[in-house]
């Protein structure tokens, strides 16, 4: 169209040419979108197929693998089955019959009748296809019909490789000849079950379970016990692959000696137990759910593929979230084995294992390398003033301070309490190196720590022995031990000090004889004074001081938390010193062989002190293992107890696990000895130690204490509830009384009263104090004119 005037001519494109353009515009669009759709929709179809076939493939595989889990379920029941069948025959009838006199053995019970009697038993009862009872060669002792003996002499070479096997060995003893009366019916069911075992067979050519269970024990009188044995065989290619079809949902399944599988069967292998040759086969139709799905489903393939990707993909996230978490448990639980909970660093275990690294590379090389040993001052005096949550930051802190200042290939570790260990690798300059680490790591713990968010501050201090390798010998036990004198000589030099091991420190008399000497004299001294009060070899005695017994509660976890004992805890009030705790002079005890003495000592003192307490009420008293060695320490625990008069059921007998780590016929004995007179046995610091569940049913441990390490956890960490909760559970099945330790806050004490600890004790009741300051188990009137404790009565 044009337009005429004013003297322009506009040309303006008709409008087929428009819509032309325009379709073609839209067409390309189209296509693209047409191409896009059909790829996309390409894309699902092959998806979906290719899902398809995976589920087909994935179902079939966890076909085969149910079926495989069925079967060895089925060997694994038969052997339970005749496993308890056979027991209950070594558990009734044949110690009945050895009870009666009558014969040394179930040979003069268990006739060929019984025998067969046996046999129609475990068939009737247990559907068995056959049974069969025979000697240990193999030989029948049951009556037998002419075809079940020619059926059986075709079975026999099969079974005698399992007469043979080792699990069906004799039990070592019986069980009362190895442990209480009262634990006879456990071990008889734990012994049962080990006794029996069964083996899939090719047995007449048909895949066949075959059990084998003793049913009597050999009788040592004789010169040549006979051994006889029940065997059951259960074919699995009859009724009992039926049954195994109908429940797992094989449709057609059939056994075959061959893998003669059609087309749309698969065929799963039978391996023999004892050698894995092949069986047979289990041929079946398989469910192929894929297939079924994409057949019925295919218009709305599209979408489900899209919605399965997606899921897929989320699912993939949370299985990747879930392996990363699981792979982070296994490396928290590596870290437990071999780090401290509460610093995060090396602890003794590892420790060791890096120092016999450096002794074995050092052995045939020049580098020299040093190990400290490292003690902060007056950690216990935090610990007791603060309690032991400060106690606890204070080693944090202290561990974050002096790791701070190694160098990367260094070694710090915790050995406990209060004691750390350094491991400082190749210093080729020691006498630069170890001055300028030492130094450092004195100045940075003689700051002030800030505690409990700023509300203490603790100024301790540390001491560090040091011994170089290899100066100082390279045997790892030496070195320790040189470290340690080297530590003692830092600490008696006025703490806050470092000391390299030398010869010298071994020669004459150090501060560890000379403290040692002491507590001689104080015993002897207390001893002369309890014999002749007035007399002048006690007067002319020098004067170190005198040893006190303090007592910390135990109270009840109900009814109203009243106290239920207490334990005794000996400190010394040394006159030069100061009040010393168990730490600074047990060791020495232990070392001058004065530990028998100091611990006989303090439970005269504490079974005087309970005698005036309620009779309702027990007293603790910690036990050494030096002490439980001696062949009379229960004759002297009896002596005392008569000479106070003191009941034996209030008194209970603090062991720890190292004192029956030997498991030494001797201290059976003594625990025996005692606890027949009524004498209450615990378990000190149980979980910390060995911890051997074995040492709660040898020793007839009455009384579980928890330690403090797992108290403080609560609240703060889940592992610290479970492992409370699986020591109280525990406890409570062998009916063992439990005191859970540490106990400082109420949400403590309620949570470990909801748990079921029977017995609670820790700072939140009460801090040791003297027997003078304690006022539980006073009359009212009594108690209510005594003073209360003074903060620094307590070390």
């Amino acid at each position: 169209m044009v337009f005429r005037g004013l003297g322009l001519h506009i040309v303006v494109p008709s409008s087929s040419n428009t819509f032309q353009q325009s379709w073609i515009a839209s067409g390309r669009i189209l296509f693209l979108i047409a191409v896009s759709g059909l790829g996309a929709i390409g894309l699902v179809v092959l998806s979906a197929l290719w899902a398809g076939t995976e589920s087909d493939a994935a179902a079939l595989d966890r076909q085969r693998q149910l079926v495989n889990a069925r079967l060895r379920e089925q060997v694994d029941q038969v052997a339970h089955v005749i496993g308890q069948f056979g027991n209950g025959y070594l558990t009734r009838v044949y110690p009945a019959a050895r009870s009666t006199g009558g014969a040394s053995s179930l040979d003069a019970v268990l006739t060929a009748a019984a025998g067969s009697a046996i046999s129609q038993t475990a068939m009737s009862a247990f559907g068995y296809d056959q049974a069969f009872v025979v000697d240990e060669k193999a030989q029948l002792l049951m009556l037998a019909d002419a075809q079940t003996e020619k059926r059986y002499r075709w079975m026999k070479p099969l079974f005698l490789p399992l007469l043979q096997d080792a699990r069906l060995g004799v039990r070592q003893g019986t069980a009362s000849e190895r442990m209480p009366a009262s634990m006879e019916s456990r071990f008889a069911s734990a012994a049962g079950s080990n006794r029996a075992l069964a083996n899939l067979m090719r047995l007449e050519g048909r895949p066949t379970i075959v059990g084998v269970v003793a049913i009597n024990d050999a009788d040592q009188a004789r010169q040549q016990p006979m051994r006889q044995f029940l065997i059951v065989v259960r074919f699995i290619d009859g009724a009992a692959l039926d049954e195994l079809s109908r429940q797992q949902g094989l449709n057609g399944a059939r056994f075959a000696r061959t893998a003669d599988a059609d087309e749309n069967e698969v065929a799963f292998q039978i391996d023999a137990t004892a050698n894995g040759e092949p069986i047979g086969f289990i041929v079946w139709r398989p469910d192929l759910p894929g297939s079924r799905v994409i057949g019925r489903l295919m218009p709305a393939l599209s979408i489900a593929a899209l919605v399965i990707a997606v899921l897929f993909s989320v699912l993939l996230v949370r299985l990747r979230s879930s392996l990363g978490e699981l792979k982070k448990s296994e490396l928290h639980a590596r870290q437990l084995a071999l780090h401290d909970v509460l610093t995060d660093l090396p602890n003794r275990a590892l420790f060791a294992m890096r120092f016999d690294e450096c002794l074995a590379e050092t052995r045939n090389s020049s580098e020299r390398s040093a190990v400290a040993l490292l003690d902060l001052d007056r950690f216990k005096a935090v610990n007791d003033t603060f309690g032991h949550a400060a106690g606890d930051e204070l080693i944090r802190l202290a561990a974050e301070r002096i790791r701070s200042i190694l160098r990367p290939g260094d070694t710090l570790a915790r050995l406990g309490g209060d004691e750390f260990a350094l491991l400082l690798r190749d210093i080729k300059d020691h006498d630069q190196v170890l001055p300028a680490i030492c130094e450092a790591i004195v100045a940075e713990l003689g700051k002030p720590f800030p505690l409990l968010r700023g509300e203490a501050v603790a100024r301790v201090g540390g001491s560090i022995g040091v011994t170089v390798v290899p100066d100082a010998g390279r045997n790892a036990d030496d070195i320790m031990r040189y470290a340690d004198v080297a530590l003692y000589e830092a600490k008696m030099g006025g703490r806050g000090q470092w000391r390299v091991y030398s010869p010298s420190m071994d020669g004459g008399r150090n501060a560890r004889d000379i403290l040692k000497n002491e507590l001689r004299e104080v015993l002897a001294k207390g001893t002369a004074s309890s014999a002749r009060p007035h007399s002048d070899a006690v007067a002319n005695r020098p004067d170190f001081g005198s040893l006190e017994v303090y007592y910390q509660t135990v109270h009840r976890a109900e009814g109203g938390y009243s106290a239920s004992g207490a334990e005794a805890l000996v400190r010394w009030r040394h006159s030069q010193r100061g009040l010393l705790t168990p730490a600074s002079f047990i060791p020495v005890a232990e070392e001058g062989g004065l530990i028998d003495a100091l611990g006989f000592w303090v439970l005269r003192e504490a079974c005087r002190a309970a005698c005036k307490w309620p009779e309702n009420t027990f007293v603790a008293v910690n036990v050494s293992p030096a002490q439980l060695r001696r062949p009379n320490f229960a004759e002297e625990v009896f002596t005392v107890l008569q000479e106070s008069g003191l009941p034996p059921s209030r008194l209970e007998l603090e062991l720890t696990e190292s004192s029956l780590i030997e498991d030494n016929s001797d201290i059976y004995s003594v625990l025996k000895s005692l606890r027949s007179k009524g004498i209450q046995i615990s378990l000190d610091d149980f979980g910390t130690g060995f911890s051997c569940l074995s040492h709660l049913m040898r020793f007839d441990i009455d009384r579980i204490k928890i330690d403090r390490s797992f108290v403080s956890l609560l609240g703060t960490k889940a592992n610290g509830a479970a492992i409370i909760g699986a020591i109280v559970a525990l406890s409570r099945n062998l009916g063992i009384s439990t005191t859970a330790e540490g106990v400082e806050t109420e949400y403590q004490r309620d949570f470990l009263a909801a748990l079921g600890c029977t017995d609670l004790q820790g700072y939140f009741f009460s801090k040791p104090v003297p027997l003078r300051e304690l006022d539980c188990f006073r009359e009212p009137e009594t108690a209510a004119g005594m003073l209360t404790i003074a903060p620094d009565a307590v070390a």
